[in-house]
């Protein structure tokens, strides 16, 4: 007799109850509550061939409440993917395991994103589905013909980035994403209702999505509602009511389940409460047979795929942007370049951000862009893109209104899933609202660029809520983000090169609302290195100014002023510290020795510039917020001129 669904649930149920156990660190509740309705999704409606698990068209699985992350590993397991082994998650949440604590994208094939934070797998998967259906538009139906399913808990669907999400999700009715909510009424302090009640489905109905409640162990009802959820033409919410735990004889339904192991007793208790006699870490074989079976229920539509693919006219370049892979240049980039540096433009680096793009965008189709309500702010718009609306999927520019937080983690979503390079803008101060995304878009590896303008006290009168102090300090702290301050339209085409070409992590450029002068003469990619002597000495060397962005041009005042005490000063333009790091010991000296006085120049906070001045070297800047004032009136306001800054460094070299 052939294995019943309870039977294969209960193999969900058995890992996660022994994996948290032996690690003695976890979260059963989720996975245990969730088990039915995950095998009803993987056994009969995902999409997926784990002996193939980056296929193109594979329906993508987003493990939202990454806290249960047992589920997906257990399911993983099961269904035959190469890994995780039993033995990776015997080693639960232990070093070295690929089974993390929360499910990490660069552990595991099958894991398509880093979940944990709650709602920011949501918001992905809404980023997933806009890729997606782009795609489709650009490919066809015979080559991007999938879906994007969630499974995600209470805390998902409180957290304030839901909101966001799902007004996105609704507005570009993205029918192919399905979210199976977990309603267990449980979270880590008690009862949902001792900090809500809200009307969810309500809430999802009033936002454009369609709505469909399921008792969440009965197989068949589960079915039926996924079954009206992939009919429906809008992205559905799949209300799941579940029991957190269920199995655990004595604390099933209650809190306790949610963050620790279940305790020796209640295992065996839940064990014989579900009829299961194997020992830890043991699936029986029909049991183990069946869900392998269930793996493999795929092979067939994988292989027509194939053949489709094979015969497919832009099978060449369906690849190449699903391999990540930028076109073959042309020649154009360079033309541009010389273009720029013979014109040499006095304009604002965002201007200068939206001249590159527009040389950039037709060459590079596969660039979507978007802005967070800031288009004519941020110049993130060109003549290539297009809006991408829910009537016109094969735009390549979205609107995605005042979130931006939604729209990070959106972008995070279209990059992992594949096939799109996402860029989108804000300014630099609301990289405050998006920071939680960003810090996943590193996390992850995820190809996202960040445009962000408005990038100091230059943006002027709109005073300090609106003027970045701390933020470029505080992004370039996040691992992996290459955070790049360019100081002019030369700097800037360099620096949106760097951050295209880099195909495993995010790049945010920091962008001037004012405009600078153009200060390189030359081209070289000179940006790559992250730091570069852009004026050398005229008199002996005494000292080395280091500035970045808009303050590029206030160091090379202020040397001039220096070389005309004889105080001879170079300049060192640093666009990229983290570029700048990656030099060797040799370029660094050399461009900053330690026989003479270093002083850094950037309008934001000092902290952390010690790094590079020494800390007996100088360092201008901004310890305060800001001001509300015309922007030459704050620069002198905060002493930001050659005619404040020269004087200080003389007066320290006794001159």
């Amino acid at each position: 007799m052939a294995p019943t669904d309870q039977q294969l649930a209960n193999a969900i149920r058995a890992l996660a109850m022994d994996a948290v156990e032996a690690a003695n660190s976890g979260h059963p509740g989720m996975p245990m509550g969730m088990a039915d309705a995950a095998t009803v999704l993987f056994t009969q409606y995902l999409k997926f061939d784990p002996a193939d698990p980056h296929w193109a068209d594979r329906d993508r699985f987003v493990l939202s409440a990454g806290h249960g992350s047992m589920l997906i590993y257990a399911l993983l397991h099961l269904t035959g993917y190469a890994r995780p082994t039993i033995d990776d998650i015997k080693a639960f949440r232990q070093l070295g395991s690929p089974c993390a604590g929360h499910p990490e994208n660069f552990e595991l094939p099958g894991v398509e994103c880093t979940t944990g934070p709650l709602g920011q797998g949501l918001a992905m998967a809404v980023g997933m589905a806009i890729a997606e259906r782009h795609l489709s538009a650009v490919f066809g139906d015979a080559l991007v013909d999938h879906r994007t399913w969630v499974i995600a808990g209470d805390g998902c669907l409180m957290e304030g980035i839901n909101h966001e999400a799902i007004g996105i999700a609704g507005h570009l009715k993205l029918g192919r994403l399905n979210v199976l909510w977990d309603d267990n009424k449980i979270t880590i302090d008690g009862a949902v209702s001792l900090s809500s009640s809200e009307d969810i489905p309500a809430r999802y109905a009033a936002t454009g999505w369609h709505v469909v409640e399921c008792d969440g162990h009965d197989f068949a009802a589960v079915a039926e509602a996924l079954a009206e959820a992939t009919a429906d033409p809008r992205p559905s919410l799949i209300r799941c009511r579940t029991i957190i735990g269920k199995g655990a004889p004595t604390k099933q339904g209650t809190a306790k389940t949610h963050g620790s192991p279940l305790g020796t007793a209640e295992v065996a208790g839940a064990r014989e409460a579900l009829g299961w006699t194997a020992a830890p870490f043991e699936v029986p074989q029909d049991i183990r047979e069946a869900w392998l079976r269930a793996g493999k229920r795929s092979v067939d539509a994988r292989a027509a795929w194939a053949d489709r693919l094979a015969a497919h006219p832009a099978r060449g370049e369906f690849e190449r942007r699903m391999a990540g892979q930028l076109p073959a240049p042309q020649g154009e980039a360079e033309a541009f370049m010389a273009k720029l540096i013979a014109d040499a433009p006095t304009v604002a680096t965002r201007k200068a951000s939206e001249m590159a793009l527009e040389a950039i965008t037709p060459l590079i189709p596969e660039l979507i862009g978007g802005s967070a309500d800031l288009t004519g702010s941020n110049n993130t718009k060109t003549a290539a893109t297009g809006p991408l609306t829910a009537e016109n999927y094969g735009g390549r520019y979205l609107y995605y209104g005042i979130r931006e937080f939604g729209m990070a983690a959106a972008m995070n979503g279209m990059a992992l899933h594949g096939g799109v390079i996402p860029y989108g803008g804000t300014f630099l101060v609301f990289a405050d609202y998006a920071r939680a995304a960003i810090r996943l878009s590193a996390l992850q590896h995820a190809r996202v660029i960040y445009v962000m303008t408005h990038d100091s006290i230059g943006l002027g009168e709109d005073g300090p809520t609106h003027q970045p102090i701390e933020h470029l300090q505080s992004l370039r702290m996040i691992p992996g983000l290459d955070v790049y301050r360019p100081c002019d339209a030369v700097e800037t085409a360099e620096c949106w090169t760097l951050a295209l070409g880099r195909a495993d992590g995010p790049g945010l450029l920091a962008l001037s609302r004012q405009n600078l002068p153009t200060l390189r003469g030359e081209g070289g990619m000179l940006s790559a290195r992250g730091a570069y002597r852009l004026r050398a000495a005229q008199a002996p060397r005494a000292v080395v100014l280091i500035a970045t962005g808009s303050e590029v041009s206030l160091a090379v005042e202020t040397a001039q002023a220096l070389e005309a005490r004889g105080i001879g000063a170079d300049v060192v333009s640093m666009p990229s510290w983290r570029h700048f790091e990656a030099q060797d010991a040799a370029y660094k000296d050399e461009l900053l020795p330690a026989d003479v006085l270093k002083v850094s120049i950037e309008a934001g906070t000092t902290f952390g510039w010690e790094r590079w001045t020494g800390a007996d070297g100088m360092r201008f800047g901004i310890d305060s917020f800001g001001a509300s004032a015309p922007a030459e009136a704050l620069y002198r306001h905060f002493g930001l001129t050659a005619d404040s800054i020269a004087p200080q460094i003389a007066a320290r070299l006794g001159r």
